[in-house]
């Protein structure tokens, strides 16, 4: 590889000057207990940002002659690059926010594999070991800063919407920035992107300097939504539920923006988190908007929570439409009583320890055939197990349209097979019904061929 005529070499600046011999080798280990593979994967979709795929598997195949190592040099680290994407360069030099995400990349699969999966320090099979690693990962990566009021702001949404819900984020995340708040995404492109352009515009007006534009995101989701450009601080965590965990304890309000299943997997997250008798005293304020156009939409997601999980989990749900001002004014309010709770209850700023996340919410789900005909969406359970149920459905149907995993796995054995009570199914049919009609489940959606199948009565 090294000697490969046209191998770009890269060293980075700041931290992470340093690897030891063995995690060079470990990035470079293409066996089944190496890293090679899923850092290759992950670096392809950071020099991929920009591009308008969201399909992993269609990503590898189009780079197949990718290839990235690490060695280590008497000066430190340094990536030896082939045949990247071309437009992650500017006059032959890589975009220099790209190669701090690179370097965001070796970080943080570096310490998830030696400090939290193998180190026998976490038990990752119980609640209080999975939220300590969660700390831990997010330290590592130093986007947890101590001394500042809460400030933080989670803007959930989809990465496939059209240019007017585009620009209403952006409007919001301005809105935001001209009230010194700060944005944290997913970090991908459409909903993800936008609030921190919009933020950006309006930190520099207030000539504010303490910019935060945090991303994060997964392996397994990393491809579909590349990095945006805006990102100054990304960390990559080791699954969909450490990345969400991630998100509620260290943001301290969320916004939610329209978008497609992903969207929906987060806000049932949310709610399962809200309607957790743990949690009724928590100040974690939550609000839905869009422009004027999003009228429907919303109204087929309170109609949808209200058929599925009933008036109490619908009462959690402010929606704004069509006000950004509002939505930032409301927002510094309520970081205002973030803050007042957060010292009543001697809970850092930076980390919100007091939130109850129930062990299901936990647990990685691995969305294959099996998992997925074998969901609880009856109503035999508490509502939060319920809303958590119905999360990992939603989260199936992301894996299924974008994940090459998902999508290898729908190839070879066909669609997902759901089923439970038929009003809940009927629900759920009508709400995806709906998301494919307004092009909602992916990018390339004018031949979108669903990846699940929906049964309206329990076996």
């Amino acid at each position: 590889m090294s000697d490969h005529p046209n191998a770009l070499y890269i060293r980075p600046q700041g931290t992470l000057q340093v690897l030891s011999q063995h995690e060079a080798e470990q990035l470079c280990d293409t066996s089944e207990r190496g890293l090679n593979e899923l850092f290759r994967q992950c670096c392809l979709a950071v020099l991929n940002t920009g591009s308008d795929l969201d399909s992993g598997l269609k990503l590898l195949e189009q780079y197949k002659d990718f290839d990235i190592k690490v060695t280590t040099r008497g000066r430190g680290i340094e990536l030896i690059i082939c045949n990247p994407p071309a437009k992650a360069f500017i006059d032959g030099e890589l975009i220099a926010g790209l190669k701090e995400h690179l370097f965001s990349v070796v970080r943080d699969l570096l310490y998830t594999q030696n400090s939290i999966l193998e180190s026998g320090n976490f038990n990752l099979n119980e609640s209080a070991g999975i939220t300590n690693a969660v700390f831990h990962m997010l330290r590592n990566a130093e986007v947890m800063h101590t001394n500042e009021p809460p400030s933080l702001v989670v803007c959930w949404g989809g990465h496939a919407v059209p240019r007017h819900e585009y620009e209403y984020a952006k409007h919001v995340g301005y809105s935001l920035g001209l009230r010194t708040m700060n944005v944290c995404t997913g970090c991908g492109p459409g909903v993800m992107k936008a609030p921190m352009k919009g933020a950006a515009v309006g930190h520099h007006n207030q000539r504010f300097f303490n910019r935060r534009y945090v991303g994060l995101t997964e392996p397994g989701i990393i491809a579909a939504e590349a990095p945006n450009a805006v990102v100054n601080e990304l960390v990559i965590l080791p699954d969909i539920e450490k990345r969400l965990e991630a998100f509620v304890r260290l943001g301290h309000g969320i916004i939610i923006f329209p978008g497609g299943p992903g969207t929906l997997e987060e806000l049932l997250y949310i709610l399962s988190i809200l309607l957790h008798p743990n949690n009724q005293e928590q100040v974690l304020p939550l609000v839905l908007t869009g422009n004027r156009h999003s009228d429907i939409y919303f109204e087929k997601i309170e109609r949808f929570v209200e058929l599925t999980l009933g008036l109490e989990a619908l009462s959690k749900l402010n929606i704004i439409i069509n006000d950004p001002e509002a939505v930032a004014l409301y927002m510094k309010e309520q970081l205002n009583l973030v803050r007042q709770d957060r010292k009543d209850t001697s809970d850092a700023y930076y980390f919100n320890w007091q939130l109850y996340i129930d062990p299901p919410l936990q647990q990685p789900f691995q969305p294959t055939h099996e998992a997925m005909a074998g969901l609880n969406l009856t109503r035999n359970q508490p509502l939060h197990l319920l809303a958590s149920q119905l999360r990992c459905a939603f989260s199936g149907i992301v894996a299924g349209n974008v994940k090459a995993e998902g999508i290898r796995a729908i190839a070879e054995k066909g669609p997902y097979q759901l089923q439970g009570d038929p009003d809940i199914m009927a629900a759920l049919d009508d709400l995806l019904a709906f998301l494919v009609d307004q092009k909602r489940m992916k990018l390339d959606a004018e031949d979108y061929q669903p990846c699940y199948d929906i049964l309206r009565s329990t076996q």
